[in-house]
C-alpha cells in the first residue's frame, strides 16, 4: 500500500471537493465572507439598536449612549457566535476563545464605521428616536460598515483568521 500517495493527493484535500470552508488556503470566498460579515453584522445590529434606543429614551447624552451601544453590539455580536459553538458540544472556556477569535476584527471594524457615520452625520447625535434623521445615519451606518467589514473578513477568514475558526465546528 503507497501511503505516500494518499497524504498527496489533492483528492483528500477539502477545497477540491469544492468545500467553502476558509480553512482552505488564500482567498476565501465572496460568499463566506458575505455570511460571516452578516453573522457578525446580525447581533451588532441587535446590540446597537438596543443600546442606542435604551439611551436615547433616557435622554443619556452622547458618550453614555455610544458606550452602552458599543458594549451591547460587542455582548450580542460575540453571543451568537458563541451559543452556536456550545450548541456543537464544546466546553464554555474553549466557545469563549473561539467566539473572541472569530468575531473581534469583525465587530470592532462594523463598530468604528458604524458610530464614525453617526457622529459625522449632522445632528444625528441629537436626533430622537421618532426622528428619521436617528435611524437613517443608524440603518445607513449599518449598511457602510458591511460594505467594508465583508473585505476585511474575507482577508481574515481566507488565511484561517476571524471566522473561520468558527468552521472547524460547523
Amino acid at each position: 500500500m503507497e501511503h505516500d500517495t494518499h497524504h498527496t493527493d489533492a483528492t483528500h484535500h477539502p477545497a477540491a471537493h469544492g468545500d467553502d470552508h476558509a480553512s482552505r488556503a488564500p482567498g476565501a470566498s465572496w460568499s463566506t465572507a458575505v455570511k460571516a460579515t452578516l453573522h457578525c453584522l446580525t447581533g451588532c445590529v441587535v446590540g446597537e439598536i438596543l443600546g442606542m434606543a435604551i439611551g436615547t429614551a433616557l435622554l443619556w447624552g452622547n458618550v453614555p449612549t455610544m458606550a452602552l451601544a458599543i458594549t451591547l453590539a460587542f455582548l450580542f455580536g460575540y453571543s451568537f457566535t458563541l451559543f452556536a459553538v456550545l450548541r456543537t458540544g464544546l466546553g464554555l472556556r474553549s466557545a469563549v476563545k473561539v467566539a473572541l477569535a472569530a468575531d473581534t476584527v469583525s465587530i470592532s471594524v462594523m463598530e468604528l464605521v458604524d458610530n464614525a457615520i453617526i457622529a459625522l452625520t449632522p445632528g444625528a447625535m441629537d436626533a430622537h428616536l421618532s426622528d428619521g434623521l436617528f435611524w437613517s445615519a443608524l440603518l445607513g451606518g449599518f449598511a457602510v460598515a458591511f460594505l467594508i467589514t465583508t473585505p476585511v473578513n474575507k482577508w481574515m477568514i481566507g488565511r484561517g483568521k476571524g471566522h473561520a475558526v468558527v468552521h472547524a465546528y460547523h
